[in-house]
């Protein structure tokens, strides 16, 4: 459902704010399917005196004890194409397989998307993929700038945020969270590099040379929710000759993936009950330790969504992602 406010009217006037069921309009894939192959341990864990909730989901465990990380990986290749390629044109080529009873131009992107990842072993990619399904699916906060379609190199990653997505107030204020995601084989330092590297995004003075300025750019002129007169209302947001401009509040999204002992060894079964437990017992630390991460770098005031998601080995979901994707050398 389209809304108009302000005036505007259907006969194809430009809408003047985006509200909260434009955004939900655009959020794509089924939530409940996150819910096969991630578990939900804790949402919403409030660190004292800070704006910060932190989440924490560990890997399924099916039937036979055994934990899904092939299947997660498959899961997210299946959404590789929505995530990395702008919603306009996937709606594109979604009306034309619908006027030749075809589905060979969604094939097509689908092939497009999965060449734009990068086949190098240190990859963020995977962690940046998992980070759009948690702040899609679980936050309902739809992307707004596709970065991975702004590649001319598949090898490289992209400079900026690792995605941005967006929410409405109910004044019409936007808030615009900026993403970051890091795996690292530890939980203290995935928490740190990825709020270090949040940092300059929320709390730089707007210029020219700040950290957020070239993707304030790219938002101007690429921002998509797919309908039109809503993408032009939200790229308002971003023109700086525009009053709407002064009408945006930085937030951030995070997602760290960290290596745990906690998993059942290969071959090897567990409960989920005792995964959850030990999860839960050490998410008290990985708490404390985003409290001091928000600390260092003087984000108390600012609100952040900081997910935790623990896993066997932060390599071997690299590796398994390359895999799954068919880029494995």
């Amino acid at each position: 459902m389209v809304i108009l406010k302000q005036g505007c009217t259907s006969g194809g006037s430009d809408l003047s704010t985006i509200t909260a069921t434009d955004l939900e309009a655009a959020l794509t894939g089924d939530p409940e399917a996150l819910d096969v192959h991630l578990t939900l341990i804790e949402r919403d864990v409030i660190v004292t005196g800070q704006s910060v909730k932190v989440h924490c989901h560990c890997l399924a465990i099916d039937g036979n004890g055994r934990v899904q990380l092939r299947r997660l990986a498959e899961f997210m290749r299946n959404a590789a194409a929505i995530y990395a390629l702008p919603r306009s044109k996937i709606a594109e080529a979604k009306a034309r397989d619908a006027r030749f009873n075809s589905t060979e131009a969604v094939a097509e992107l689908v092939e497009r998307a999965k060449r734009s990842f990068t086949d190098l072993a240190t990859t963020g990619e995977g962690g940046e993929m998992l980070l759009y399904l948690l702040a899609e699916r679980f936050l309902k906060l739809p992307q707004i700038l596709c970065k991975m379609d702004l590649k001319t190199d598949s090898r490289v990653h992209y400079h900026g945020a690792d995605g941005v997505y967006a929410g409405i107030t109910s004044e019409g204020v936007l808030k615009l969270y900026w993403g970051e995601s890091k795996v690292y084989a530890t939980a203290a330092a995935a928490i740190s590099s990825c709020l270090d590297s949040l940092a300059p995004y929320l709390i730089e003075p707007d210029h020219e040379g700040s950290e957020r300025e070239r993707d304030l750019l790219l938002l101007s002129d690429k921002a998509d929710l797919t309908d039109e007169r809503l993408t032009s209302a939200l790229r308002k947001y971003f023109d700086r000759s525009s009053p709407m401009s002064n009408r945006v509040r930085y937030c951030g999204v995070a997602q760290v993936g960290f290596g745990v002992p906690f998993y059942p060894a290969e071959g090897a079964s567990a409960l989920a009950d005792e995964i959850a437990e030990a999860a839960k017992t050490a998410l008290v630390e990985w708490v404390s330790k985003v409290g001091e991460g928000v600390v260092k770098n003087k984000l108390e005031t600012l609100e952040i969504e900081f997910f935790c998601v623990p896993l066997p080995s932060s390599q071997g979901f690299r590796e398994i992602f390359l895999e799954v994707m068919g880029l494995s050398k």
